[in-house]
Parts: structure tokens; sequence; C-alpha cells
């Protein structure tokens, strides 16, 4: 077992046929509702969707005699964002490296909201690496696919560190809430610390309304600062989009590092593309080109 949350728990296994490593997520669907049921559901139907190499790849699932939901999914040899900080034991990464993962990130979570879903739960936690420092995107159980692009949800959900102002109030929000997580992300691996903590919820919340948050350590660049100050704006319509960021100068050569290879709905242009391949279609709120999905046993 290398892992354990409120919804089930993650285990390290091995395929017979392959032989290869995946993790497989374990879900006790035996007292849930139909409703409950049909949500832990959402994670397969989310993983099914996204395709993207920055984004943990799903292999299968099946439902066991014993009432649990086993998804299968890639194995991100080099733990998480959180471990790494963590392990770093007060060292500051240097900044190329912080690039190099918070670009990944985005073009992955680019590729999220090209399809028209929100992720939701965007922490260090649900960032996960390989041993070769490539970012994979994971933990979609409380994603949310959207009917349309203008569509805003409006359940509060969410790890509290990451809670956007609008969250914190009980608006509607969209796409920009995942922008302000991702700058509650980039804060994070660059200071060691959240951005925004407090000694109970009600203090935290306090804190993320008045959107100050304690200055980025000198060593790091004035566009790094700007970055995240931008990330960080209390009023979502002044937040980049995911496309503005990869499009901002001094990400290009980090984009350019990884842009390659990656399906054309994700790759970076020069203009915003509201195209989307094996996503969710926006104007009918039904899938294009959905895989099947077939449910078959483990090897």
């Amino acid at each position: 077992m290398i892992g354990v949350g409120s919804f089930g728990r993650a285990i390290l296994v091995r395929s017979r046929s392959d032989k290869k490593l995946y993790v497989m997520k374990r879900i006790n669907m035996n007292d849930m509702s139909k409703e409950e049921q049909e949500g832990a559901m959402n994670e397969v139907n989310v993983l099914q969707v996204l395709k993207h190499p920055n984004i943990i790849a799903y292999h299968e699932y099946f439902k066991g005699e014993d009432g649990y939901l086993n998804i299968i999914m890639e194995h991100a040899d080099g733990g998480d964002l959180f471990q790494r900080i963590r392990s770093a034991s007060g060292v500051h990464f240097d900044e190329s490296m912080i690039l190099d993962w918070f670009v990944q990130t985005t073009l992955a979570l680019k590729h999220v909201h090209d399809c028209n879903i929100l992720h939701r739960d965007l922490k260090t936690q649900n960032i996960f690496l390989s041993s070769n420092n490539e970012v994979k995107l994971g933990d979609f159980g409380i994603a949310k696919i959207l009917n349309s692009q203008t569509e805003f949800a409006n359940t509060v959900i969410g790890t509290p560190y990451y809670l956007s102002p609008e969250l914190c109030e009980d608006k509607p929000y969209n796409s920009k809430s995942d922008v302000w997580a991702l700058g509650c992300v980039l804060y994070e691996v660059t200071t060691l610390k959240h951005a925004f903590n407090g000694q109970n919820l009600p203090s935290l919340v306090l804190k993320i309304l008045k959107g100050n948050y304690p200055p980025i350590p000198a060593q790091y660049s004035d566009n790094l600062k700007n970055l995240i100050a931008r990330a960080l704006n209390k009023s979502p319509d002044l937040r980049p989009s995911m496309q503005e960021i990869l499009e901002i100068p001094f990400l290009q050569a980090h984009v350019d590092k990884y842009k390659n290879g990656l399906p054309v709905v994700s790759r970076v242009v020069t203009s915003v593309s509201t195209t989307t391949t094996n996503c969710l279609v926006a104007d009918s709120g039904k899938q294009k080109n959905k895989p099947q999905g077939e449910k078959k046993q483990v090897s």
C-alpha cells in the first residue's frame, strides 16, 4: 500500500502479463448510495478522456466480487512534489527545475481545460514525478466535467490551502480556480511553504480573501515573482489562462523542451485554439470519440 485517502487506498501492483508496475486505486462501493457510486466512477470517466504525457495514464478498471471498484493506472516512480518539498530540508530548488515542473503541470492542465474539465483538487500531493523528473498530474476523483465552456461549477470542494477566493466566498467558479491552485503550487515549490496558512479554517479563509502572502526569496527572478502574483490575483478575470501562461516569453525555453510530441489539442500555438480531440464536445456536453473503457479483469 502506497497511499490512503478519504475515498480509498492506492496499492502498488505488478501485471502478470507485461511485468510492469501499476497503481491500483481501490474504492469500497459496498456502503455507497447510487449517487456516490456514480461519483466514484467519475474518475474512470475522466481518465478515459484525458490522454496526455503529463497526466497519469489510465490502464483499465474492474469491479471485484468484494464490492470494490479497482482502477489500474500508470505508476510514477519518483514520488510527488509534496514529498520532494519535504525532502528538500529547507534547501530551495533551482529556478530552472521549478519552471520545468511548472510548465509540465501547466501543459497537463491546459489539456484538462481543453477537454472542458476542471481538476478542482490541484495540490503538490497530486503532482507526481517519474524518476527522470517528468511530471504526471493525477487524482481526478473530484474533477468536474462541464457541459459548456461558459458553465460555472458551484460545489465547494478541494483542499483548503489551495482554495480560491471565489470558492471561499461560495461564488460560482470556472477554470481560473485551477489557475489559482496552480499559483499556490508554484509558490509552495518556490518557498517550501504554503502561500496561505492559518491555525484554523476561518483564519485561513480570511488570509486567502486578503490575498497577501509572504515575499518570495530574493534568489528568484522578478519574472517568477510576477508569474506567481498573476496566478494569485484575487480577481479570476485577471488571472491568465493556461494558454496565456504558456505564451509568457521567459517560459519559452521550458515550453519548447516539453511541448514536442504532445497531442495537437495541447500543443502550444500562437493563438488560443478551441479545437478538442478525444475530449468533451463543448456545445453539446457529449463526448467525442470517447474510449469504450471496457471492463476487463486484470491479468
